[in-house]
């Protein structure tokens, strides 16, 4: 893997299908990381069930509605669409 500045934007697609996309949140930051996600603190301790809600039942696409949180140091924004970003904090 190759070594990121830490303030780079490491951009992922969550499936926005997935039973629970706060898992993917976790994998990816297990991921860049070089961990197991298992080693990670849960994530409903930040955001609970705001995703599943967030993709179950999505507002409007024009409404453009964007989640942002801080897990394990890092910076997420998740977007209605699936959009993921995360920066290094």
């Amino acid at each position: 893997m190759d070594e990121t500045p830490d303030d780079a934007i490491i951009q992922r697609q969550l499936r926005t299908s997935a039973e629970e996309p706060a898992v993917q949140v976790a994998e990816i930051v297990a991921e860049l990381e070089g961990t197991a996600a298992d080693r990670l603190e849960p994530t409903y301790t930040q955001i609970d069930h705001m995703l599943d809600h967030l993709f179950s039942n999505p507002p409007a696409p024009e409404a453009q509605v964007e989640v942002t949180f801080t897990y394990e140091g890092y910076r997420i924004t998740v977007g209605q669409s699936g959009r993921a970003q995360f920066v290094k904090v």
